[in-house]
This record gives structure tokens, sequence and C-alpha cells, in this order.
């Protein structure tokens, strides 16, 4: 018998998590140099070496348990709370960076968007739990951008800083500051 964990929203998400990648879409940066100050780094350099946030639920029967069941809530409480406290890489602390990500809008108005999230994969934020602390990046735009919508994939780059920040959206581990949005193309700007 197969059991349909669609109709389970916090099994499902927590089984998401479990199967799918940290770090995926345009979020593994062309090894061609970009002709700019950037440097190109990809969602793997957030993240500490060795560190994985879901050893701990690897070896555990999640698909036998069911979202009525108390245990799954205070397992994905466990999760957000290892998520949110993720270790950061001190090392990147004010590098001007560049890399690829999507867009998950936090602060605009008519003159354009000034703040959002960039994180790894579609749909993150939004559509799925949020990634790891680590896996994501509050993005303060140097000037508002127009035409930026949720989920556009783009080219984020200035100066990158170790921050972690609360949103309604997520914990962001890091803050990109005086920052440009460009979209991505699948090749460096």
């Amino acid at each position: 018998m197969t059991r349909d964990i669609t109709r389970r929203p916090l099994l499902g998400a927590l089984l998401g998590l479990l199967a799918g990648p940290l770090r995926a879409g345009p979020a593994s940066a062309p090894a061609t140099a970009a002709p700019s100050t950037y440097q190109d780094i990809t969602w793997a350099h957030l993240t500490p070496m060795g560190w994985d946030p879901l050893k701990r639920f690897r070896a555990m029967k999640l698909d036998r348990l069911s979202d009525l069941n108390p245990r799954t809530q205070a397992l994905m409480d466990e999760m957000r709370e290892a998520f949110d406290n993720a270790p950061l890489v001190n090392t990147l602390d004010g590098q001007a960076v560049r890399l690829p990500g999507y867009v998950v809008p936090l602060q605009g108005d008519a003159q354009g968007l000034r703040e959002f999230l960039l994180v790894p994969y579609f749909g993150a934020c939004i559509h799925t739990p949020p990634p790891p602390a680590n896996q994501i990046i509050h993005v303060h735009l140097a000037q508002p951008t127009r035409g930026l919508r949720a989920m556009d994939a783009v080219w984020a780059s200035g100066r990158l800083h170790v921050d972690r920040q609360p949103s309604d959206m997520g914990m962001s581990g890091y803050r990109l500051d005086a920052a440009l949005a460009a979209p991505y193309n699948g090749a460096p700007r």
C-alpha cells in the first residue's frame, strides 16, 4: 500500500527536505571567471564543510508518521530550530561576491523592489519550508529595481556579511549590501 504524503503537509515537507538537495536550480555558478570585481561563489560556499542539518533525521522511519501524530510536529519544530541556527562561514564576511538564486520579495514600492531573500531553489520560503539560514541571503539592493517578481532567477552581487536576521519568510544567515540583481541567463554578466 502506498502512502499519500501530499495530504500530510508537515510530513511531506520534512520528507521533501530529506530527499531534496539543499542547493539546486541556478545555484551552481559556471566555472568561467566573471569580468568583474565580484568573486563568483556557489551555495556550497555558504555552508561549513561537513555540516549536515538532516543527519539526525536520516535513520528515522518518517513515512510511518502521520501529521496528526504529536511527534511529527515535534520533529518539524526540531528541524526548524536546527535550520534557523545553521552554522555560517565567517571567512566570507565582507567579501564582494556574486551568486545565482531565486527572489523572495520582502520590501518594495512603486519605485521597485528594495529588499528580497535570495534562496538556492525554486519555491523555497514560499511553496516549501525555508532552507537552513546558511542557505538564505537577505539582499539590500543599491537602488530600487523594477521587474523583479517572486521566484525570478537572478544573479545577485554585492558585499556579503554574516548577519542572522529573521523575516516573515525565513531566517537568513547572510546579508548582501549595495547589491545588484540581474536576470539569470546561465552565465555571469
